[in-house]
């Protein structure tokens, strides 16, 4: 052999070599995440709580959109159980259709076989499912705590969080000490998760605080996301594109732009309303109704009313939400509904 060409295969050597011994996260594609759900659902969430697929597929959606590679895991592999969903919605429906999607969903890595530092971050998706078999999994705070350390981004939306609750890094200080941290919110669980909440191991929200997490909170089921640092959650379903939105970010990405989502655009508008833009908000609305999710926006209000108790504030914003939807909304039940909410505002006064 040649010396020139000595000197270039000791140089490919060199170059092998520092890629094997360089950190894993580093030598990860473009971008390499790993999405983690539950694997504790059974008969479509009816005997037991699984995942969501609406959280599952937007953050799918989020990371492929700006470039990154997409692997699943659950504790046990396979396909995990979700609880039951609507296939036809937008995000749904196209991760469905998506044979990459499939191949890595109905054959999720187990926890135990995926290598620690592999990726550059770590999303856990939620689902009640996540309040039982996530927190307690060894393997999954091996794979946070390593990917954390090696400089990762770590981040859950909704019950996600909960793997967070009592994870400790290898210095023995908890991943959420002193972290300014979200998730379903002790409200939500109140009005949203009464059937298996007297089998939750705790409150989400009361779990973190005893975590040492600086946990904040928005009105039940609006988008609300909490970054720090390296460090992203979000409150519920309708925060999970813009907390794996955050988490790209977080990554020193541009965030690729996109179109909202239906639901999105409710939750943005029930939100405008609370603050003020009433007139505003029911313009848009009637100016393009299938924009947005309008049975959202009606059991928005009426979850309003619900947890409104005696507060009159708090059931007039209930009620006012509710008739942004009334006019797009022909349900004689509904309807019923409004005026037992209006003679409850009426009897308070």
């Amino acid at each position: 052999m040649s010396r020139p060409a000595q000197r270039l295969v000791a140089a490919l050597l060199m170059l092998v070599a520092a890629i094997l011994s360089g950190p894993a996260i580093a030598a990860a594609p473009a971008g390499k995440v790993l999405l983690v759900i539950s694997s504790h659902g059974a008969e479509g969430g009816q005997e037991r709580p699984g995942f969501e697929m609406d959280e599952l597929s937007q953050a799918y959606a989020v990371f492929v959109d700006n470039g990154f590679h997409v692997e699943i895991a659950s504790p046990q592999g396979g396909e995990p159980v979700a609880d039951e969903y609507d296939p036809a919605k937008p995000y749904n429906a196209r991760v469905l259709g998506d044979p990459s999607f499939l191949a890595s969903f109905r054959q999720t890595r187990r926890l135990i076989d995926v290598k620690a530092n592999a990726y550059r971050a770590i999303f856990v998706i939620g689902g009640k499912g996540a309040m039982f078999d996530l927190p307690t999994n060894s393997d999954l705070k091996h794979l946070i705590a390593a990917t954390y350390e090696a400089g990762g981004v770590i981040g859950a939306v909704c019950h996600g969080p909960m793997a967070f609750a009592n994870l400790r890094l290898s210095d023995g200080s908890a991943l959420i000490a002193g972290r300014k941290v979200t998730g379903f919110s002790n409200e939500e669980e109140a009005l949203f998760g009464k059937r298996w909440v007297p089998h939750f191991p705790a409150f989400l929200e009361d779990a973190l605080r005893g975590a040492g997490g600086q946990f904040s909170k928005g009105a039940i089921m609006l988008d609300h996301v909490v970054t720090d640092s390296r460090l992203i959650t979000g409150q519920n379903p309708y925060s999970t594109a813009r907390t794996a939105e955050a988490v790209v970010a977080a990554l020193g990405q541009t965030v690729a732009p996109r179109s909202p989502y239906a639901d999105e655009n409710s939750v943005t508008a029930i939100r405008a309303m609370l603050d003020g833009a009433r007139t505003e908000v029911a313009e848009a609305i009637a100016a393009n109704p299938l924009q947005y999710d309008i049975p959202l926006i009606a059991v928005w209000g009426y979850y309003r009313t619900l947890q409104a108790g005696t507060d009159r504030d708090m059931l007039a914003q209930g009620l006012a939400v509710m008739e942004l939807a009334e006019p797009h909304f022909a349900d004689p039940e509904f309807k019923l509904i409004m005026d037992e909410v209006r003679k409850r505002l009426a009897s308070s006064k």
